[in-house]
């Protein structure tokens, strides 16, 4: 239990200390805020609800990672982040594509609160529950992107949308998107259904 809550500590406090170092000179301050919004929100909301509802700490990693990567994208605009521009022969900068990736495995979170709450009924139920949330809210992230561009109409509209000359960019998130989900609704399916297995041994 202590390890488990030493690790939830350092978990919690990762994400503060990534946002303040991608606010060290950031290329755009624009885009950072922009970015770092959705990161701060999410973040904050986890330790709102952390005293009537704890998430598993790998759920808490996730969440993490996501605003982390979030962070990293702020700070250099995501089709700059220097990790991934110009490796493996890729042309794209596809950091913005790992990053949806873990955005999709964020619906184990939702799966788990399905789940302990009672809200669907067994466990394939909630890990589908988790599964086409994440998706919807992938979808309405491209039009927030979409909307912000178009009212913008600059190079921080630009920026923000990050769709790098790819006239599939959005279908392409998506995607990514979904796959994590996937593998996040696999992966809760067979974790839950494992320890429930163990508990009626």
């Amino acid at each position: 239990m202590m390890t488990q809550n030493r690790t939830t500590l350092l978990l919690a406090l990762s994400v503060p200390v990534a946002v303040v170092v991608s606010a060290i000179n950031p290329p755009s301050g624009s885009v950072w805020f922009l970015e770092i919004f959705w990161c701060l929100g999410y973040w904050g909301f986890l330790a709102a609800v952390f005293p009537r509802f704890r998430f598993s700490n790998t759920a808490y990693a996730i969440a993490a990672s996501w605003c982390i990567l979030q962070s990293i994208g702020a700070h250099y605009t995501f089709e700059a982040v220097p990790l991934t521009q110009g490796r493996f022969g890729f042309e794209r900068n596809h950091f913005d594509r790992i990053a949806h990736f873990v955005v999709g495995l964020n619906a184990l979170l939702i799966s788990e609160f399905l789940f302990r709450k009672k809200i669907t009924n067994g466990i394939f139920a909630a890990a589908a529950g988790g599964f086409f949330v994440i998706v919807a809210v992938a979808g309405l992230w491209e039009l927030v992107e979409w909307l912000y561009a178009a009212y913008d109409g600059g190079e921080a509209g630009a920026a923000f949308l990050g769709s790098q000359g790819d006239i599939w960019d959005a279908q392409k998130d998506i995607l990514c998107d979904t796959l994590g989900g996937l593998v996040a609704g696999t992966f809760f399916f067979f974790k839950t259904r494992g320890e429930i297995a163990r508990t009626n041994v």
